[in-house]
């Protein structure tokens, strides 16, 4: 099968890349070529911006695809080359188009649980990430209805694993377990939030490829959901060390000047999803499930040589991080309380 990956240069599309190749399928890559990464060997690239449509046009010219799996597809938002054209350059050159949306994609806040693929969208402008996701979701169900673009979309929870370039999830959750540092929870540690393994979500994808029953549908994704505290304390027992808790007091939490904790614990509401769809018509189930996925996280989390890695890793796109020095400072400051 002659594959696209938009975006596979880090995390899922990295993965993706890695996925693809285990099954034997030909791979060709679209990057802007500004992120520096070695392409397994076999693996072609196309170098495009998909900020410019000029430069999109040029790059997927006289091609055609089994598939295209589009992993990076919040990039338009910045303007450019928008979804519709996207689309137009596709049309009639693809076999299967597999958008990765996101649980972003849900109207945030909903007070039932689990959410399912016929729940509302967000209603945010598409400037923003759950709002663009939920303006492509609805363009490509259109899309199918109307002129029979063959899309479908994935919306994966929290996707934590190996390579996973958000910098403010296990990566520094492991490090404050090593070193002893404080683990600042808030909300009682009961935000409950549905995890998925990366490699769960792109053996998924490629599982909807030339399925006719995914067509035009939406596939939740995910593993399943557990609570801050849960988290801390699976994690505290994969790395064998003792988790330094510190309860955060709710009126603590808006004098706070930057984040003091991964940003899925600091939701007022949890999200949770039934994937229950996705098992059914995608005969899909998670091989991981939240422990076994974060102990071959913290496998090659060892690899990566982080241990005992005091300077924080910063991610040119998410912008997401660590600042230990300041969780310390508000450890502190609650403590003295």
């Amino acid at each position: 099968m002659k594959t696209l990956i938009l975006g596979g240069s880090v995390f899922v599309g990295k993965r993706m890349v890695k996925t693809l190749i285990e099954a034997g399928h030909e791979v060709t890559v679209l990057n802007r070529g500004k992120t520096p990464v070695e392409l397994p060997e076999g693996v072609d690239l196309i170098v495009a911006d998909r900020t410019d449509a000029e430069s999109m046009h040029a790059g997927l010219a006289n091609t055609e695809w089994d598939a295209v799996f589009d992993i990076s597809g919040f990039v338009m938002a910045a303007g450019g080359s928008d979804a519709e054209s996207l689309i137009d350059l596709l049309d009639g050159k693809v076999g299967h188009y597999v958008y990765t949306s996101s649980i972003m994609a849900y109207e945030q806040g909903l007070g039932t649980f689990p959410w399912r693929e016929e729940d509302p969208s967000s209603t945010e402008g598409p400037e923003t990430y759950g709002g663009f996701k939920a303006k492509m979701e609805a363009l490509l169900v259109k899309q199918y209805g109307e002129n029979g673009f063959p899309a479908t979309i994935i919306r994966p929870a929290a996707i934590y694993g190996p390579d996973n370039n958000i910098y403010d999830m296990e990566t520094p959750m492991f490090l404050r377990l090593q070193q002893g540092k404080p683990i600042l929870v808030p909300h009682s540690g009961l935000v409950t939030m549905s995890y998925g393994h990366v490699d769960d979500l792109c053996e998924a994808m490629l599982a909807s490829v030339g399925n006719s029953k995914a067509l035009g549908e939406i596939f939740n994704i995910c593993a399943e959901a557990v609570t801050v505290d849960e988290y801390v304390r699976v994690l505290a027992d994969i790395t064998g060390c003792q988790a330094n808790v510190i309860s955060v007091p709710d009126n603590i939490i808006p004098t706070l000047t930057q984040p003091a904790w991964g940003h899925l614990f600091s939701k007022f509401h949890h999200g949770i999803l039934d994937i229950g769809k996705a098992s059914r018509l995608l005969d899909v189930n998670p091989r991981f499930d939240f422990r076994v996925g974060h102990e071959d996280t913290f496998t090659w989390f060892k690899e990566q040589g982080w241990e005992g890695r005091t300077e924080p890793l910063i991610d040119k796109t998410w912008m997401s991080s660590w600042n230990f020095d300041y969780e310390a400072e508000i450890a502190a400051q609650i403590q003295a309380l």
